[in-house]
């Protein structure tokens, strides 16, 4: 009973993606072409949210679901991890036209080619993390 309300919100979630338009390839190829503020905006509101929330998690407001303090492992830092990760990032969105939360929405909506799409992440996330222990820090 307790899982019902994940799933509830997960719903809500994805219906306030999808009348917001950030699950249509359009809006993103807007965005890449700077012709529309409409997704930097919901971008930038998620930013903000979750500065916020990330304040709560650190007071220890905010608890996971099971009732215990979330905490927060620091991140690598270094200029090429975050170039590199964030030039595969922009170009696997660039390409597919839908950034990993969307990519469920387009399936549940009936989107079937979205598979491949979801697999390859999949795969691709299974990689490294067999991998990044020998990668460069």
């Amino acid at each position: 009973m307790k899982t019902i309300k994940y799933l509830i919100v997960g719903i809500i979630f994805g219906i306030i993606l999808t009348k917001a338009e950030v699950i249509s390839w359009f809006r993103i190829y807007e965005m890449f072409k700077f012709q529309s503020f409409h997704m930097y905006g919901i971008i930038g509101s998620a930013v903000v949210l979750g500065v916020i929330m990330f304040f709560f998690f650190k007071k220890g407001t905010i608890k996971d679901y099971k009732g215990k303090l979330i905490e927060l492992e620091p991140k690598k830092k270094g200029f090429a991890r975050t170039l590199i990760g964030g030039t595969i990032f922009g170009l696997g969105w660039g390409l597919i036209g839908a950034c990993p939360g969307p990519m469920f929405i387009l399936l549940g909506r009936g989107a079937w080619s979205i598979i491949v799409v979801i697999i390859g992440g999949l795969l691709g996330a299974m990689l490294y993390h067999a991998i990044k222990q020998k990668l460069p820090h």
